[in-house]
């Protein structure tokens, strides 16, 4: 967890006789040879029974997380019995605080697992990155489901933490990664297994972001901190800085203390497609470049701290028993984007008008999507359209309602871990862990091609971390540059952990 008085209370025990849905199930079950009556008998029509509502408690819900926790709590078909933010005075906050008079309100979510533990059954983790291991880790010790925003995690050790103690606490989890639940991926694994694409050798992503300031010098702290925010418990297992609006409530992503930048923003929804249709695993190497920012006349800033302002990454993947040949997938950011490729007819526009797109590039054809695998095509190798998906019917335009895959989890958490729900899910930790490494990897190569060394004659410097890098996915290292394993996981502040 991550208290350092011991503190944490034993977890629910996994007999299911023993949790508050188990203890009734079971009942129901002793009584169920001497009478069955109909639901809609005892509650009328629409009615949903108290044993059939998931008890949920959201942690963060100023920004992303005001969707998620009212997406799980469906209009009323679940309960929303806990909230926990550490800033009470942003307006989401207020907002769901009025929508959910009864939940019960904390700041600090040790405390109301604490408290709320034998209640809840799941949690929903929309923090900023640095928190969603540490929050999600507590949760899923004490048996609770959980829900993480992307990316999964900070950094690629609590990736794999969190993946596989959702195996060892029996929970079902899933990634914010929405889009994977967008049916016109399936369109897109089909085209590949029929083989109308051959083999993948290239895949090209790209994205606008980032679309906040990036790549500037490290802000100075503000005189005041806000009097509804907490900042030691913002900043939890982070290095200890002073608040500052450049920080909270939102662009924190720019800050590696905090946040995963361009990449972690994003990277889960647009690498997802290849991920998805190419069956890809750990990838094996990995080399990178970055934009640079000048605010003085030839005098590039220095600035660790933070991430770039654009970036440019490879990752080489192994060929498989899926994609028989290897893969070069190249990330472009900060409003870069790949060149056309000759499939692509002339006229043809790039997904998403340029700004966030993906293209599978095969020896036969050309698959092109944009952000969360929207409106997929299909290219022959002439330069040809063969087809086009047919835009699904939902209230988002992706064939699923805009809570469909919050639902898809809170459903699968009724169930319990392994049912056929479960296993349908489409961002579980099992597939949402290694896609979210992948990701954070380019971050790791960012953060390598910037370590510097003095020259011998203290003129200038060298950067040793500006090479290709060789990644042992299994063992989580790079073999080629040790000091890039600095990057793999992070110091954790003095009084947090994590141990699965």
């Amino acid at each position: 967890m991550n208290q350092s008085d011991n503190s944490t209370p034993t977890p629910d025990p996994v007999n299911p006789t023993t949790t508050r849905r188990g203890f009734i199930q079971a009942g129901a079950l002793a009584t169920a040879g001497f009478l069955i009556v109909p639901r809609h008998v005892l509650g009328g029509k629409g009615f949903i029974a108290p044993s059939d509502k998931l008890n949920i408690a959201g942690v963060g819900f100023g920004g992303k997380g005001f969707s998620d926790t009212n997406n799980s709590y469906n209009n009323g078909a679940n309960n929303m019995v806990a909230l926990c933010d550490v800033d009470w005075g942003l307006p989401r906050v207020k907002e769901n605080f009025t929508k959910h008079p009864n939940a019960k309100r904390y700041k600090d979510f040790r405390e109301m697992l604490d408290k709320e533990g034998k209640t809840i059954d799941a949690v929903t983790v929309s923090t900023a990155d640095h928190t969603h291991a540490v929050v999600a880790m507590a949760a899923m010790q004490r048996g609770k489901h959980v829900y993480v925003q992307k990316p999964l995690t900070h950094n690629i050790y609590e990736a794999r933490m969190l993946t596989e103690a959702a195996r060892k606490h029996k929970v079902v989890t899933q990634m914010g990664n929405q889009g994977s639940s967008n049916p016109q991926q399936k369109q897109m694994v089909d085209w590949f297994d029929k083989g109308l694409i051959g083999n993948v050798h290239t895949v090209y992503l790209w994205t606008n972001r980032p679309v906040w300031p990036q790549g500037i010098p490290v802000p100075q702290p503000a005189e005041n901190t806000p009097v509804d925010l907490d900042w030691d418990l913002w900043l939890g297992p982070a290095q200890k800085v002073g608040y500052t609006p450049a920080y909270h409530p939102f662009k924190w992503r720019g800050w590696w203390n905090f946040g995963a930048g361009a990449l972690g923003d994003i990277g889960c929804h647009i690498m997802d497609v290849p991920f998805r249709v190419l069956g890809l695993g750990y990838p094996t190497e990995v080399e990178t470049s970055i934009g640079q920012v000048f605010l003085k006349d030839w005098t590039p800033e220095y600035i660790p701290e933070g991430c770039p302002p654009s970036s440019h990454v490879e990752l080489s993947f192994p060929a498989s028993s899926k994609n028989k040949s290897d893969v070069k997938m190249v990330w472009l950011d900060g409003g870069l984007r790949p060149f056309r490729p000759e499939m692509l007819p002339e006229g043809e526009p790039f997904p998403e008008n340029g700004e966030n797109g993906v293209f599978l590039i095969g020896d036969k054809g050309l698959i092109a999507c944009g952000m969360y695998g929207d409106d997929p095509k299909l290219y022959t190798k002439s330069g040809q359209k063969m087809e086009a998906a047919p835009k699904p019917k939902g209230e988002n335009g992706r064939g699923i309602p805009e809570n469909g895959h919050q639902v898809l989890w809170t459903e699968a958490c009724k169930a319990g871990f392994n049912s056929k729900e479960h296993k349908a899910l489409t961002s579980s930790f099992d597939f949402a862990g290694p896609l979210t490494e992948s990701v954070l990897m380019g971050n790791l190569a960012i953060r390598s091609y910037t370590l510097r060394s003095p020259k011998a004659d203290g003129k200038g410097f060298t950067y040793p971390g500006r090479k290709k890098l060789a990644w042992d996915g299994k063992n989580m290292k790079i073999t080629n540059f040790d000091q890039a394993n600095q990057f793999v996981k992070r110091q954790y502040r003095e009084g947090w952990s994590l141990t699965a």
